[in-house]
């Protein structure tokens, strides 16, 4: 390739933050659930770079972009749910059998959407403004590639927040800082749900719960597991033992089978349906929570019935 910038780059990052900036600097995007890629397009040669450096482009055989020499920052997605993607299938994409990579390609295609660029021809464009390169990347960008939607108003970003997976805002004034949480800042869409109780997972240390195993009821009245809790102080790890001893059921159940952990750690504890939490989470894909959620509250008041799949599609 001769291009002006050459793989790897590491992308610029976003802070977190609980509220949107405000300012006439601001321009806000939607968040997306999916793979952060630097697209390195040389006319017909193209190599697709992930977060960490490494190259994707074997996994997605199906993405392609419009003729040039340009650089572009952007996001691999596989759309799920109305304004959703879907992460899950995302995951599956990345595989060493080259027949399931293009079996996939075909029934889950995934698409780029681009947000930044980074160069263009023989010009480097990371020192401009990003109001400069967004000027710059609308008049490159061409089907199939998507330029992501943006506003200048806080209030048309807040619908963002309501569905899908939140808000990037940048300053439109700073340069592209390749490694670094400056200039942009990321505020997550925090979702509640009531959930039962459907177990518990033993922490580490004797007589303590590591984490709640909770469940939805679908239509029909089966309860699916949908997530587990994250974040309980060490005094609750303790005192829950004894709060959850007397809703054991005896027996045991198991997670989803996992790279990371053994068959003990996915082990936890079954427990009559009786008990209601509420909780906090910010990302889910294909019915399942991916991240641990946090207890707000135990709901005494709320029917366990009533703690329903529909939440995870509100």
């Amino acid at each position: 390739m001769s291009l002006p910038l050459k793989p790897p780059i590491e992308p610029q990052l976003a802070r977190s933050k609980p509220a949107l900036p405000v300012g006439d600097q601001w321009v806000y995007e939607p968040k997306y659930d999916g793979f952060r890629a630097i697209a390195f397009v040389d006319d017909g040669d193209c190599m697709i770079q992930s977060r960490s450096g490494k190259p994707l482009s074997r996994y997605f055989p199906e993405l392609s972009f419009a003729p040039g020499r340009y650089v572009l920052d952007g996001e691999i997605v596989i759309d799920g749910n109305e304004d959703e993607q879907d992460f899950g299938a995302l995951q599956q994409r990345i595989h060493p059998a080259q027949s399931r990579i293009s079996m996939l390609a075909e029934q889950t295609p995934a698409r780029y959407v681009a947000f930044d660029l980074l160069a263009s021809g023989d010009e480097v464009l990371l020192q401009r403004p990003l109001a400069e390169r967004r000027a710059a990347l609308e008049a490159l960008v061409a089907d199939p590639i998507t330029v992501t939607p943006l506003t200048r108003k806080p209030e048309e970003a807040e619908r963002w927040l309501l569905r899908g997976e939140g808000v990037v805002a940048k300053d439109c004034e700073a340069p592209y800082r390749p490694g670094q949480r400056t200039g942009m800042v990321k505020v997550k869409r925090l979702r509640t749900i009531d959930a039962v109780v459907a177990g518990y997972r033993p922490g580490k240390e004797d007589g303590t719960v590591g984490s709640l195993i909770l469940g939805l009821y679908d239509d029909a009245g089966k309860l699916h597991v949908v997530g587990h809790s994250s974040g309980l102080r060490a005094s609750e790890k303790r005192a829950l033992v004894e709060k959850l001893a007397p809703y054991e059921t005896g027996h045991r159940g198991h997670g989803d089978p996992s790279r990371w952990k053994n068959e003990k750690d996915l082990e936890w504890i079954e427990l009559r349906p009786e008990l209601v939490v509420e909780v906090t989470f910010d990302h889910a894909s294909g019915g399942r929570i991916r991240h641990g959620t946090r207890i707000l509250r135990w709901r005494d008041d709320k029917p366990p019935q009533e703690c329903r799949l529909e939440q995870m599609r509100m």
